[in-house]
């Protein structure tokens, strides 16, 4: 199962508009301390307006710092929401360059900052994944490590015993029933696996 793009690399984007100059830099963040951490590195502590927000599944939040409600930090996410970004945190700096821009023109500016940021950025696919604990007996090593090959699986924990290894891998979640039925046919039934996650 695909999941929205996050993305591959940090990524800036300026502009100016009416003499005041935007910056919108953006990251990919897994939680909501790594948000508040990219949003504290990113936001420029000369500058009076440092606007963000952050999606993170389910999880979002916005603030305008400053500037009129809704005029800043609202856009910003609209425009994560836009791009079709999930995972990623954006800031949007603006220094004032004396001409008042007013309510709708600060929503363009910030919303347009903040998206084409997210638009000229490198996007990186997600995919859905599941961890699976496989026990087989070291007459099928060959054959569990085949079938792990074959299906992309990552190896993240390998244990031997006397009466064979014990292994834990990540596959996308789709191919969690195939790996299975396979580990089942290819050992006659003789290899387990479980789902772990």
């Amino acid at each position: 199962m695909s999941l929205r793009p996050t993305l591959a690399a940090p990524h800036r984007f300026e502009i100016e508009i009416k003499k005041s100059r935007f910056i919108a830099q953006a990251g990919s963040v897994d939680s909501v301390d790594a948000a508040l951490a990219f949003i504290a590195s990113a936001s420029d502590v000369d500058a009076r307006h440092n606007c963000w927000a952050y999606r993170i599944g389910e999880l979002y939040r916005s603030d305008d710092a400053d500037e009129p409600a809704g005029t800043a930090g609202r856009p910003i996410l609209a425009a994560i929401d836009g791009q079709g970004f999930d995972h990623v945190a954006v800031v949007v700096t603006r220094w004032f360059g004396g001409i008042k821009l007013g309510a709708g023109g600060l929503v363009r500016a910030y919303g347009g900052a903040a998206a084409e940021c997210l638009r000229t950025a490198q996007r990186l696919e997600r995919v859905e994944t599941c961890s699976v604990e496989i026990r087989a007996g070291f007459a099928h090593l060959g054959a569990v490590h085949a079938l792990i090959d074959q299906l992309g699986a990552e190896k993240t924990d390998e244990r031997f015993d006397a009466d064979g290894v014990t292994l834990r891998l990540n596959l996308r979640a789709d191919l969690c029933d195939r790996l299975t039925q396979h580990l089942r046919d290819s050992t006659r039934g003789q290899a387990t696996s479980r789902r772990i996650d």
